[in-house]
């Protein structure tokens, strides 16, 4: 018997060129076009994780907000951390948590500063009642094509925003979560396969790999697993507003075995299964979905 919905993924989605839409970083998923697909309409729950209180930073738009669709529509309640900057996206990211009938909590801050991110943590238990998955996801990729134009103001950017960022969520988080939970940290192609443009962020996601595996080593030892996923290009805020220069924006994702960039909900459901209990033998793993290019 055939499958009538079958289709095509090289075609369900939009491919380049796109237009020409820089944005001041760190840009709003509102005002690119195509605007991602995030799973607003598309994702459907089947309560893989109902009762679950989940942590999101990088909530607003992008990878982060398609897991916090997610989640919610799978049965969790949801914290999001985003920037203040980004307050009008994040809003509609409260608003679907909640048309679920999940608690929402939206949670404005910078992760480069230690204090908000042990703060962050305090807050998404005391408001959620708890935690049990922990997604360590916001990011700064911003292209420079020389070395000598990375700054070490660009440089500590990067690495406070990418790596101390998660070493010190992961640190707060670590201790309120039981036996059972899992964290997921977000990688990329560029710790595999590095940009030469993209020195410092490659540099981050290549030791949030090693930092991962090494942390699902110590966690499971009290029964939480770590894993990563590492997507290829997928169309986020982040591409316009800086990490990528505007003919490869145009073109983004041309390159795949696609032919077009990834969206945001194809990602999806790789975090809902990480997080689930589903994954109880994974622990450690690298889940690449970079649209043909591997992890390796």
């Amino acid at each position: 018997m055939s499958d009538h919905n079958l289709k095509d993924p090289r075609k369900i989605y939009p491919a380049p060129p796109f237009p020409d839409q820089p944005q001041r970083a760190p840009g709003l998923a509102r005002r690119m076009d195509p605007r991602p697909d995030h799973g607003e309409q598309s994702y459907r729950g089947s309560g893989r994780l109902t009762g679950r209180k989940a942590l999101v930073t990088g909530g607003d738009s992008g990878i982060g907000r398609a897991a916090a669709i997610a989640f919610a529509r799978e049965g969790a309640d949801v914290a999001i951390a985003y920037l203040s900057e980004e307050e009008a996206d994040a809003r509609e990211v409260v608003s679907l948590i909640e048309a679920e009938g999940r608690k929402a909590a939206a949670l404005a801050g910078d992760v480069k500063d230690e204090a908000w991110c042990r703060k962050l943590v305090a807050k998404a238990v005391s408001d959620l009642g708890g935690l049990d998955i922990l997604v360590i996801n916001a990011g700064r990729q911003q292209y420079r094509d020389k070395i000598e134009e990375l700054s070490t103001e660009d440089f500590d950017k990067t690495l406070k925003t990418n790596l101390y960022a998660l070493h010190w969520i992961a640190q707060a988080a670590i201790p309120h979560m039981p036996a059972g939970s899992a964290v997921i940290t977000t990688a990329s192609l560029q710790a595999y396969q590095p940009s030469p443009i993209l020195l410092d962020y490659a540099t981050t996601k290549a030791g949030i790999v090693a930092y991962t595996k090494a942390l699902a080593k110590q966690l499971i030892e009290r029964g939480i697993r770590a894993n990563v996923v590492a997507p290829g290009p997928v169309w986020t805020a982040l591409q316009p507003s800086g990490g990528q220069p505007g003919e490869k924006v145009k073109n983004f994702g041309k390159d795949s075995d696609f032919g077009r960039p990834g969206q945001p909900v194809e990602l999806a459901p790789v975090f809902v299964l990480l997080a689930s209990s589903e994954a109880s033998f994974i622990n450690g793993e690298v889940y690449g979905v970079t649209g043909g290019k591997g992890v390796a």
